[in-house]
């Protein structure tokens, strides 16, 4: 990674990477802010969102009378983000310890799901794991419906930067910040696509698994694995725990974001937003922002989940092309030999690169004491643009063809909007008062 002068937001070290004139690049750093900002709010309310349903589906799985009604998602989303917004004010002083009880809810949570699945779950066989695929969405090819499909899956690996943004409140942050990074994929990785694994095997009937009433299958799965009530119910508290402290690491993540963002005068009212508390030291009203923004986005569920969906889908698309920015300039800067060894930045030593007009620039970036060298960090980001582009592109697409009004995708309206009023904000007020991420030493 590199090595700016303040290493506490994603947006601030864009400006060091981007080739361009300074106002192309205050420009740029805007649209990247409020793309991150929109992503983060949008995944506050995912969080809150997916835990409240997931109790609701419980609920449904231990009640067959119950009426399913989206209201009664909409009161269990603002429970579970109230209890975000409490652990992030009253108990502040409480989150590492939190989050450490979190972790281990984790790993053990993992084993007590996995090993009464795997145990008494009848399995299928390898062939259907592998090699069976299905298009359920009518399209052309196997490998176009894939692609599609792939868009909710790649929600699950969202939020490996949420370190960066909380940057200021850890110590030696250019070290642990990456360290925390990788060691999360890692983990995360190793976990996730182990229970994968095994759901797969354990996944019976895939009809009836896709048309439970909990809405969610691996609950029925869970209750076809193990013909337990009780027990599928406990497996899958585990997951609405986690999904509970999760949303508890959104609101941080996504107050700190906000909280940052307007302290460079990026955001409207960022006079009241930029506010710190003297005594806690809390971004209350960010936090209260972010609370505020995701209990009035739960309201649109009440009407139409779908409408909801497409709001909240700016987790992925904002989220991935702030990610597609960065990981493009700096890919750029690498190309062009404009970042600097660790030894050259100590003896203070200069980088000069040349534009394509023939403009000479003098660059003062270092890496920092955490990156990847040489042709492997390039093929890195190649790989990573590439895949950033191919979740792009499908993103936008409907789930089947010749899709109605009710499961058309319109999130390239959402990210369309997001766009265009960051521009027209910058243009008609903010470049007044907006000078990029204010770096401070």
């Amino acid at each position: 990674m590199l090595a700016p002068p303040s290493s506490r937001k994603f947006f601030s070290y864009i400006t060091g990477i981007d080739p361009f004139p300074i106002d192309r690049s205050i420009m740029l750093t805007i649209l990247l802010g409020w793309l991150t900002v929109a992503g983060w709010q949008a995944f506050a309310a995912s969080g809150g969102y997916l835990s409240g349903t997931i109790i609701q589906g419980l609920i449904v799985m231990n009640n067959p009378d119950y009426n399913f009604e989206r209201w009664h998602g909409t009161l269990l989303f603002w429970a579970v983000i109230l209890i975000g917004v409490l652990v992030n004010t009253v108990m502040l002083s409480l989150l590492p310890k939190i989050e450490s009880v979190i972790l281990i809810i984790h790993i053990l949570g993992f084993f007590a799901i996995l090993i009464p699945l795997v145990y008494m779950a009848p399995h299928g066989t390898a062939s259907d794991v592998f090699t069976v695929f299905v298009n359920g969405g009518g399209w052309k090819t196997t490998g176009l419906s894939f692609f599609v499909g792939i868009t909710g899956n790649v929600f699950a690996f969202l939020g490996s930067d949420a370190a960066i943004h909380m940057s200021e409140e850890i110590e030696n942050a250019s070290i642990n910040v990456p360290r925390s990074m990788m060691a999360s994929v890692v983990l995360n990785g190793t976990l996730g696509f182990s229970m994968l694994i095994a759901v797969l095997f354990c996944l019976g009937d895939i009809k009836s698994v896709i048309e439970t009433p909990t809405g969610y299958p691996f609950l029925a799965i869970f209750q076809n694995g193990v013909q337990s009530l009780g027990g599928a119910t406990t497996m899958g508290a585990i997951v609405a725990v986690l999904g509970v402290c999760a949303t508890i690491a959104l609101v941080a993540t996504s107050s700190r974001m906000t909280w940052s963002f307007a302290r460079d005068h990026g955001l409207p009212f960022w006079r009241h937003l930029s506010k710190v508390e003297s005594r806690s030291s809390i971004p209350l009203v960010s936090v209260l922002t972010t609370v505020t923004i995701a209990c009035l986005l739960a309201l649109i569920n009440i009407g139409s989940s779908t409408a909801f969906n497409q709001v909240i889908s700016l987790t992925i698309n904002g989220l991935y092309a702030s990610y597609l920015i960065g990981c493009g300039l700096l890919l750029y800067r690498r190309l062009t030999g404009a970042i600097a060894t660790r030894t050259a930045y100590e003896t203070n030593a200069k980088i000069v690169t040349e534009s394509a007009s023939g403009e000479t620039d003098v660059i003062n970036l270092t890496w920092g004491p955490f990156h990847v060298p040489g042709a492997l960090g390039v093929g890195i980001n190649v790989v990573g643009c590439a895949y950033m582009i191919v979740i792009l592109f499908f993103s936008f697409w409907p789930p089947t063809v010749n899709p109605t009004a009710a499961t058309m995708n319109y999130s390239v309206l959402v990210t369309g909007f997001v766009i265009l009023f960051s521009m027209f904000y910058y243009q008609f007020y903010a470049r007044k008062i907006y000078k990029g991420p204010l770096v401070e030493i």
